[in-house]
Protein backbone atom coordinates (compact mmCIF):
# COMPACT_ATOMS: atom_id res chain seq x y z
CA UNK A 1 0.00 0.00 0.00
CA UNK A 2 1.38 3.40 -0.95
CA UNK A 3 1.38 5.98 1.82
CA UNK A 4 0.30 9.42 0.68
CA UNK A 5 2.06 12.48 2.07
CA UNK A 6 -0.16 14.83 4.00
CA UNK A 7 -0.70 18.28 2.58
CA UNK A 8 1.01 21.26 4.20
CA UNK A 9 -1.05 23.22 6.72
CA UNK A 10 -3.39 25.89 5.41
CA UNK A 11 -2.88 29.60 6.01
CA UNK A 12 -5.36 29.66 8.89
CA UNK A 13 -3.92 26.49 10.43
CA UNK A 14 -0.45 28.01 10.81
CA UNK A 15 -1.32 31.46 12.19
CA UNK A 16 0.14 30.39 15.55
CA UNK A 17 3.58 30.05 13.93
CA UNK A 18 3.91 33.81 13.48
CA UNK A 19 6.29 35.48 15.99
CA UNK A 20 4.85 38.37 18.01
CA UNK A 21 7.77 39.91 19.94
CA UNK A 22 10.57 39.17 17.49
CA UNK A 23 11.20 41.65 14.66
CA UNK A 24 9.62 40.88 11.32
CA UNK A 25 7.19 42.64 8.99
CA UNK A 26 3.74 41.11 8.45
CA UNK A 27 4.68 39.60 5.09
CA UNK A 28 7.62 38.89 2.83
CA UNK A 29 11.12 37.48 3.27
CA UNK A 30 13.52 38.63 6.00
CA UNK A 31 17.15 37.69 6.51
CA UNK A 32 20.25 39.48 7.89
CA UNK A 33 19.88 42.14 10.61
CA UNK A 34 21.94 45.26 9.83
CA UNK A 35 23.36 48.29 11.58
CA UNK A 36 21.69 48.42 15.01
CA UNK A 37 22.33 51.85 16.54
CA UNK A 38 21.04 53.93 19.44
CA UNK A 39 19.81 57.41 18.53
CA UNK A 40 18.56 59.30 21.57
CA UNK A 41 16.10 57.07 23.43
CA UNK A 42 15.49 54.86 20.40
CA UNK A 43 17.35 51.87 19.06
CA UNK A 44 17.14 51.44 15.29
CA UNK A 45 17.52 48.02 13.71
CA UNK A 46 17.64 47.48 9.96
CA UNK A 47 17.25 44.14 8.21
CA UNK A 48 17.35 42.55 4.79
CA UNK A 49 13.77 42.59 3.55
CA UNK A 50 11.75 41.68 0.48
CA UNK A 51 8.03 42.43 0.23
CA UNK A 52 7.33 38.92 -1.14
CA UNK A 53 8.78 35.43 -0.74
CA UNK A 54 10.50 35.76 -4.11
CA UNK A 55 14.18 35.58 -3.15
CA UNK A 56 15.11 37.03 -6.54
CA UNK A 57 13.41 40.33 -5.65
CA UNK A 58 15.87 43.16 -4.85
CA UNK A 59 16.68 43.49 -1.15
CA UNK A 60 15.74 46.62 0.80
CA UNK A 61 16.73 47.70 4.29
CA UNK A 62 13.67 47.13 6.46
CA UNK A 63 13.53 49.29 9.56
CA UNK A 64 12.25 48.94 13.13
CA UNK A 65 12.70 51.05 16.26
CA UNK A 66 12.21 50.47 19.97
CA UNK A 67 12.69 52.31 23.23
CA UNK A 68 13.22 49.11 25.23
CA UNK A 69 14.67 46.52 22.79
CA UNK A 70 11.61 44.27 23.06
CA UNK A 71 8.61 46.23 21.73
CA UNK A 72 9.21 47.20 18.13
CA UNK A 73 7.63 49.70 15.74
CA UNK A 74 7.97 48.91 12.06
CA UNK A 75 8.63 51.70 9.56
CA UNK A 76 8.88 52.03 5.82
CA UNK A 77 12.15 50.66 4.39
CA UNK A 78 15.01 53.02 5.23
CA UNK A 79 16.90 52.16 2.07
CA UNK A 80 15.92 50.76 -1.31
CA UNK A 81 17.85 50.07 -4.53
CA UNK A 82 18.51 53.16 -6.63
CA UNK A 83 17.52 52.62 -10.28
CA UNK A 84 20.72 52.55 -12.33
CA UNK A 85 22.71 53.04 -9.11
CA UNK A 86 25.51 50.90 -7.65
CA UNK A 87 22.90 48.99 -5.58
CA UNK A 88 20.31 48.64 -8.33
CA UNK A 89 19.74 44.92 -7.64
CA UNK A 90 19.84 45.03 -3.85
CA UNK A 91 20.96 46.87 -0.72
CA UNK A 92 22.75 44.11 1.17
CA UNK A 93 24.40 43.76 4.56
CA UNK A 94 26.39 46.33 6.50
CA UNK A 95 26.22 48.58 9.56
CA UNK A 96 25.69 52.16 10.69
CA UNK A 97 27.76 54.70 12.66
CA UNK A 98 27.36 58.27 13.88
CA UNK A 99 28.95 60.83 11.57
CA UNK A 100 28.55 64.04 13.54
CA UNK A 101 24.81 64.76 13.64
CA UNK A 102 24.17 62.30 10.82
CA UNK A 103 23.87 58.53 10.64
CA UNK A 104 26.10 56.95 8.01
CA UNK A 105 25.47 53.48 6.61
CA UNK A 106 28.06 51.20 5.04
CA UNK A 107 26.66 48.29 3.07
CA UNK A 108 27.05 46.02 0.04
CA UNK A 109 25.42 47.03 -3.24
CA UNK A 110 24.48 44.33 -5.71
CA UNK A 111 24.51 44.62 -9.48
CA UNK A 112 23.59 41.32 -11.12
CA UNK A 113 26.41 40.00 -13.23
CA UNK A 114 29.16 41.82 -11.34
CA UNK A 115 31.77 39.61 -9.74
CA UNK A 116 31.59 41.32 -6.34
CA UNK A 117 29.15 43.34 -4.30
CA UNK A 118 30.61 46.84 -3.95
CA UNK A 119 31.11 48.44 -0.53
CA UNK A 120 28.90 51.55 -0.51
CA UNK A 121 28.14 54.35 1.93
CA UNK A 122 25.02 56.50 2.31
CA UNK A 123 23.99 59.19 4.78
CA UNK A 124 20.82 59.76 6.80
CA UNK A 125 19.99 63.36 7.68
CA UNK A 126 16.79 62.46 9.60
CA UNK A 127 18.11 60.34 12.47
CA UNK A 128 18.29 57.04 10.64
CA UNK A 129 14.82 56.87 9.07
CA UNK A 130 15.93 57.31 5.44
CA UNK A 131 19.28 57.24 3.65
CA UNK A 132 20.38 59.26 0.66
CA UNK A 133 22.11 58.14 -2.54
CA UNK A 134 25.16 55.89 -2.15
CA UNK A 135 28.72 56.18 -3.32
CA UNK A 136 31.45 53.57 -3.36
CA UNK A 137 33.65 53.60 -0.24
CA UNK A 138 36.51 51.25 -1.19
CA UNK A 139 37.48 49.62 -4.52
CA UNK A 140 36.37 46.15 -5.47
CA UNK A 141 39.13 43.50 -5.39
CA UNK A 142 41.26 43.09 -8.49
CA UNK A 143 40.74 39.82 -10.42
CA UNK A 144 44.35 38.90 -9.66
CA UNK A 145 43.53 38.82 -5.93
CA UNK A 146 41.36 35.70 -6.45
CA UNK A 147 38.80 36.81 -3.88
CA UNK A 148 35.83 34.43 -3.61
CA UNK A 149 33.52 37.05 -2.11
CA UNK A 150 33.86 40.66 -0.93
CA UNK A 151 30.93 42.02 1.08
CA UNK A 152 29.26 43.06 4.33
CA UNK A 153 31.32 46.00 5.68
CA UNK A 154 31.43 46.70 9.41
CA UNK A 155 32.79 50.10 10.55
CA UNK A 156 33.79 51.16 14.07
CA UNK A 157 35.77 53.84 15.93
CA UNK A 158 38.95 52.84 17.80
CA UNK A 159 42.25 54.56 18.71
CA UNK A 160 41.26 57.92 17.20
CA UNK A 161 40.59 56.34 13.81
CA UNK A 162 37.83 54.62 11.88
CA UNK A 163 38.21 50.99 10.89
CA UNK A 164 36.32 48.88 8.38
CA UNK A 165 36.16 45.08 8.23
CA UNK A 166 34.93 43.42 5.03
CA UNK A 167 34.11 39.75 4.68
CA UNK A 168 36.09 37.86 2.09
CA UNK A 169 37.97 34.68 1.29
CA UNK A 170 40.66 33.65 -1.18
CA UNK A 171 41.21 30.53 -3.20
CA UNK A 172 44.79 30.20 -2.00
CA UNK A 173 44.50 31.59 1.56
CA UNK A 174 41.07 30.70 2.93
CA UNK A 175 38.54 32.80 4.83
CA UNK A 176 39.62 36.34 5.62
CA UNK A 177 38.61 39.74 6.98
CA UNK A 178 39.93 42.63 4.89
CA UNK A 179 40.80 45.66 7.04
CA UNK A 180 40.75 49.37 6.14
CA UNK A 181 41.53 52.55 8.07
CA UNK A 182 40.22 56.11 7.75
CA UNK A 183 40.43 59.37 9.67
CA UNK A 184 37.25 60.90 8.21
CA UNK A 185 34.94 58.11 6.98
CA UNK A 186 35.64 59.30 3.44
CA UNK A 187 39.08 58.07 2.37
CA UNK A 188 40.08 54.54 3.28
CA UNK A 189 43.49 52.85 3.21
CA UNK A 190 43.88 49.08 3.01
CA UNK A 191 45.60 47.57 6.05
CA UNK A 192 45.85 43.94 4.94
CA UNK A 193 43.93 41.21 6.73
CA UNK A 194 42.56 41.58 10.26
CA UNK A 195 42.42 37.77 10.45
CA UNK A 196 42.34 34.81 8.12
CA UNK A 197 42.25 31.04 8.30
CA UNK A 198 42.64 28.27 5.71
CA UNK A 199 39.47 26.22 5.55
CA UNK A 200 39.52 23.55 8.22
CA UNK A 201 37.45 21.70 10.82
CA UNK A 202 37.75 23.14 14.33
CA UNK A 203 35.72 21.67 17.19
CA UNK A 204 33.64 19.79 14.58
CA UNK A 205 32.79 23.05 12.77
CA UNK A 206 33.63 23.89 9.16
CA UNK A 207 35.43 27.26 9.35
CA UNK A 208 34.35 28.11 5.80
CA UNK A 209 35.96 29.06 2.50
CA UNK A 210 35.03 32.69 3.21
CA UNK A 211 33.58 34.78 6.03
CA UNK A 212 30.43 36.87 5.67
CA UNK A 213 29.10 39.57 7.99
CA UNK A 214 32.28 40.22 10.01
CA UNK A 215 31.62 42.09 13.26
CA UNK A 216 34.24 43.34 15.72
CA UNK A 217 33.31 43.63 19.41
CA UNK A 218 35.28 45.12 22.32
CA UNK A 219 35.13 42.41 25.01
CA UNK A 220 37.49 42.37 28.00
CA UNK A 221 39.80 44.82 26.26
CA UNK A 222 40.17 42.52 23.25
CA UNK A 223 39.01 42.73 19.65
CA UNK A 224 36.65 39.79 19.22
CA UNK A 225 35.63 39.01 15.66
CA UNK A 226 32.26 37.40 14.96
CA UNK A 227 31.91 35.95 11.46
CA UNK A 228 29.48 33.81 9.48
CA UNK A 229 31.22 30.94 7.72
CA UNK A 230 30.31 30.46 4.06
CA UNK A 231 31.29 28.16 1.21
CA UNK A 232 30.48 28.23 -2.53
CA UNK A 233 29.04 24.73 -2.50
CA UNK A 234 27.10 24.86 0.77
CA UNK A 235 26.29 28.52 1.32
CA UNK A 236 25.76 29.64 4.95
CA UNK A 237 27.41 27.67 7.74
CA UNK A 238 27.72 28.77 11.37
CA UNK A 239 28.39 31.97 13.29
CA UNK A 240 31.88 31.76 14.81
CA UNK A 241 33.92 34.01 17.10
CA UNK A 242 37.62 34.43 17.86
CA UNK A 243 40.18 36.90 19.19
CA UNK A 244 41.24 38.89 16.11
CA UNK A 245 44.67 39.66 17.60
CA UNK A 246 45.60 36.05 18.36
CA UNK A 247 46.02 32.90 16.26
CA UNK A 248 42.50 32.17 15.02
CA UNK A 249 40.71 29.61 17.19
CA UNK A 250 37.02 29.89 16.23
CA UNK A 251 34.21 28.97 18.61
CA UNK A 252 30.54 28.65 17.83
CA UNK A 253 28.34 31.56 19.00
CA UNK A 254 24.91 29.86 18.88
CA UNK A 255 24.54 26.11 19.36
CA UNK A 256 21.14 25.71 17.72
CA UNK A 257 20.12 25.08 14.14
CA UNK A 258 18.80 28.40 12.87
CA UNK A 259 21.04 31.37 13.79
CA UNK A 260 23.09 33.16 11.12
CA UNK A 261 24.44 36.55 9.98
CA UNK A 262 25.03 38.10 13.40
CA UNK A 263 24.96 41.90 13.61
CA UNK A 264 26.70 43.75 16.44
CA UNK A 265 25.96 46.90 18.39
CA UNK A 266 29.28 47.69 20.06
CA UNK A 267 27.97 50.24 22.54
CA UNK A 268 24.43 50.15 23.93
CA UNK A 269 22.75 50.88 27.26
CA UNK A 270 23.26 47.16 27.97
CA UNK A 271 26.83 46.96 26.68
CA UNK A 272 27.83 45.06 23.51
CA UNK A 273 24.91 43.28 21.82
CA UNK A 274 24.33 40.78 19.03
CA UNK A 275 21.28 40.26 16.83
CA UNK A 276 20.92 37.41 14.34
CA UNK A 277 18.80 36.08 11.50
CA UNK A 278 16.68 33.10 12.58
CA UNK A 279 16.31 30.96 9.47
CA UNK A 280 13.17 28.98 8.75
CA UNK A 281 13.70 25.38 9.83
CA UNK A 282 11.15 24.15 7.27
CA UNK A 283 11.32 23.31 3.59
CA UNK A 284 10.11 25.97 1.21
CA UNK A 285 6.87 24.16 0.20
CA UNK A 286 5.75 24.72 3.81
CA UNK A 287 5.95 28.50 3.44
CA UNK A 288 2.21 28.76 2.95
CA UNK A 289 1.57 31.85 5.03
CA UNK A 290 3.26 34.66 3.08
CA UNK A 291 6.29 35.26 5.33
CA UNK A 292 9.66 33.74 6.17
CA UNK A 293 12.57 34.73 8.40
CA UNK A 294 12.77 36.63 11.68
CA UNK A 295 15.32 38.56 13.75
CA UNK A 296 16.52 37.08 17.06
CA UNK A 297 16.14 38.61 20.49
CA UNK A 298 18.97 41.10 21.17
CA UNK A 299 21.67 39.39 23.22
CA UNK A 300 24.12 40.81 25.74
CA UNK A 301 27.50 39.17 25.15
CA UNK A 302 30.67 38.55 27.14
CA UNK A 303 33.79 36.36 27.03
CA UNK A 304 33.99 33.21 29.07
CA UNK A 305 37.17 31.69 30.51
CA UNK A 306 37.68 29.69 27.28
CA UNK A 307 37.42 32.92 25.23
CA UNK A 308 34.11 31.86 23.72
CA UNK A 309 31.31 34.41 23.35
CA UNK A 310 28.47 33.82 25.79
CA UNK A 311 24.99 35.37 25.71
CA UNK A 312 21.94 36.32 27.71
CA UNK A 313 18.77 38.15 26.68
CA UNK A 314 18.46 41.87 27.37
CA UNK A 315 16.89 42.39 30.81
CA UNK A 316 13.91 44.31 29.45
CA UNK A 317 12.51 41.09 28.01
CA UNK A 318 11.11 40.51 31.51
CA UNK A 319 8.70 43.41 30.96
CA UNK A 320 6.84 41.21 28.46
CA UNK A 321 5.78 38.83 31.23
CA UNK A 322 2.07 38.57 32.04
CA UNK A 323 -0.03 36.09 33.95
CA UNK A 324 2.55 34.00 35.83
CA UNK A 325 1.60 30.35 35.84
CA UNK A 326 2.53 27.15 37.66
CA UNK A 327 5.01 24.69 36.19
CA UNK A 328 2.24 22.45 34.83
CA UNK A 329 -0.52 24.40 33.21
CA UNK A 330 -2.27 25.56 30.10
CA UNK A 331 -0.54 27.85 27.65
CA UNK A 332 -3.25 29.84 25.92
CA UNK A 333 -0.99 31.74 23.50
CA UNK A 334 2.10 30.65 21.55
CA UNK A 335 4.25 33.28 23.33
CA UNK A 336 5.80 32.32 26.66
CA UNK A 337 8.94 32.19 28.80
CA UNK A 338 9.80 29.13 30.89
CA UNK A 339 12.42 29.58 33.61
CA UNK A 340 14.16 26.55 35.14
CA UNK A 341 16.17 27.50 38.27
CA UNK A 342 18.13 24.25 38.67
CA UNK A 343 19.92 22.23 36.01
CA UNK A 344 17.88 19.08 36.35
CA UNK A 345 14.80 17.51 34.85
CA UNK A 346 12.85 17.89 31.64
CA UNK A 347 10.57 20.48 30.13
CA UNK A 348 7.92 19.27 27.72
CA UNK A 349 5.61 21.53 25.77
CA UNK A 350 2.64 19.41 24.75
CA UNK A 351 1.05 20.83 21.61
CA UNK A 352 -1.69 18.25 21.29
CA UNK A 353 -1.93 14.72 20.01
CA UNK A 354 1.57 13.35 19.40
CA UNK A 355 3.23 16.75 18.95
CA UNK A 356 5.58 17.91 21.70
CA UNK A 357 8.88 19.72 22.25
CA UNK A 358 11.29 18.23 24.81
CA UNK A 359 14.14 20.06 26.55
CA UNK A 360 16.31 18.09 28.98
CA UNK A 361 18.71 19.55 31.57
CA UNK A 362 21.44 17.18 32.83
CA UNK A 363 23.53 18.76 35.60
CA UNK A 364 25.80 15.72 35.99
CA UNK A 365 26.82 15.78 32.33
CA UNK A 366 26.57 19.61 32.17
CA UNK A 367 24.49 19.22 29.01
CA UNK A 368 21.25 20.70 27.69
CA UNK A 369 19.37 18.90 24.90
CA UNK A 370 16.50 20.06 22.69
CA UNK A 371 14.53 17.31 20.96
CA UNK A 372 12.34 18.38 18.01
CA UNK A 373 11.66 14.87 16.68
CA UNK A 374 8.01 14.98 17.79
CA UNK A 375 7.47 18.74 17.53
CA UNK A 376 5.49 18.69 14.28
CA UNK A 377 3.44 16.46 12.00
CA UNK A 378 4.13 18.88 9.14
CA UNK A 379 6.23 16.93 6.58
CA UNK A 380 8.15 20.10 5.71
CA UNK A 381 9.23 20.94 9.28
CA UNK A 382 12.77 20.06 10.31
CA UNK A 383 13.31 17.70 13.24
CA UNK A 384 16.28 16.36 15.20
CA UNK A 385 18.12 16.73 18.51
CA UNK A 386 20.38 19.66 19.46
CA UNK A 387 22.83 19.43 22.33
CA UNK A 388 25.30 21.78 24.02
CA UNK A 389 27.86 20.98 26.69
CA UNK A 390 29.35 23.27 29.34
CA UNK A 391 25.76 24.41 29.63
CA UNK A 392 25.41 25.39 33.29
CA UNK A 393 27.18 27.66 35.75
CA UNK A 394 25.79 27.13 39.28
CA UNK A 395 27.86 30.05 40.53
CA UNK A 396 26.12 32.58 38.31
CA UNK A 397 22.97 34.46 39.29
CA UNK A 398 21.24 33.25 36.11
CA UNK A 399 18.59 30.53 35.90
CA UNK A 400 19.82 27.18 34.63
CA UNK A 401 17.68 27.72 31.51
CA UNK A 402 15.37 30.38 30.14
CA UNK A 403 13.23 29.15 27.28
CA UNK A 404 11.55 31.70 25.01
CA UNK A 405 8.78 30.49 22.73
CA UNK A 406 7.35 32.93 20.18
CA UNK A 407 5.18 31.09 17.68
CA UNK A 408 7.65 29.03 15.65
CA UNK A 409 10.73 30.56 17.34
CA UNK A 410 12.56 28.87 20.22
CA UNK A 411 15.55 30.51 21.93
CA UNK A 412 17.08 28.82 24.99
CA UNK A 413 19.65 30.61 27.20
CA UNK A 414 21.58 28.68 29.86
CA UNK A 415 23.24 29.84 33.06
CA UNK A 416 26.69 29.42 31.49
CA UNK A 417 25.73 31.77 28.67
CA UNK A 418 25.15 29.13 26.03
CA UNK A 419 22.30 29.85 23.63
CA UNK A 420 20.44 27.56 21.22
CA UNK A 421 18.10 28.97 18.58
CA UNK A 422 15.78 26.76 16.59
CA UNK A 423 12.37 26.68 14.89
CA UNK A 424 9.34 24.43 15.42
CA UNK A 425 6.05 24.10 13.51
CA UNK A 426 3.38 22.24 15.50
CA UNK A 427 0.22 21.82 13.46
CA UNK A 428 -1.97 22.03 16.58
CA UNK A 429 -2.85 25.58 17.68
CA UNK A 430 -3.02 26.58 21.38
CA UNK A 431 -4.07 25.92 24.04
CA UNK A 432 -0.90 23.93 24.78
CA UNK A 433 0.38 22.54 28.06
CA UNK A 434 3.75 23.00 29.79
CA UNK A 435 5.16 20.15 31.87
CA UNK A 436 8.25 21.12 33.89
CA UNK A 437 10.05 20.55 37.21
CA UNK A 438 8.17 21.77 40.30
CA UNK A 439 10.58 24.68 40.80
CA UNK A 440 10.02 26.03 37.29
CA UNK A 441 8.00 29.12 36.46
CA UNK A 442 6.47 30.22 33.22
CA UNK A 443 4.77 33.33 31.93
CA UNK A 444 2.73 34.32 28.94
CA UNK A 445 4.54 37.07 27.02
CA UNK A 446 2.82 40.04 25.42
CA UNK A 447 4.53 42.68 23.29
Amino acid sequence: MTQTQSAPPSVTAVAHHRPAFHIRPPRGYVNDPNGPIEVGDDVHVYFQSRPTLDTEAPVEWGHATSTDYVRWTLHRPAMAPLPDGPDRDGCWSGNTVRDGERIRAFYSGLINGHRYQSVLTAVSEDGGHTFGPPRQAVPDPLPTERAIIFRDPFVWREDQAWWMAVGTGYGDRGASIALYRSTDLQDWTAQGALAELPRSIVAREDTGAAWECPQVLPLDGRRIAVVSSWSPEGGPGQVLSFDADMPVNPRRVDHGTNFYAASALRDSRFGPLLFGWLTEGRERPGWTDGWAGVISLPRMVWLDRDSSVRSSPVPTVETLRTRPRSADGALTTPQCEIEIPEATGQVVVHFGGRERLEIELDAAANVLTIDRDQASLDPYAHAGRIQVDDAFDPGSDRAAARIFLDGSVVEVFTSAGRVLSTRIYPTTPPPWRVEAPASARHWSLEA
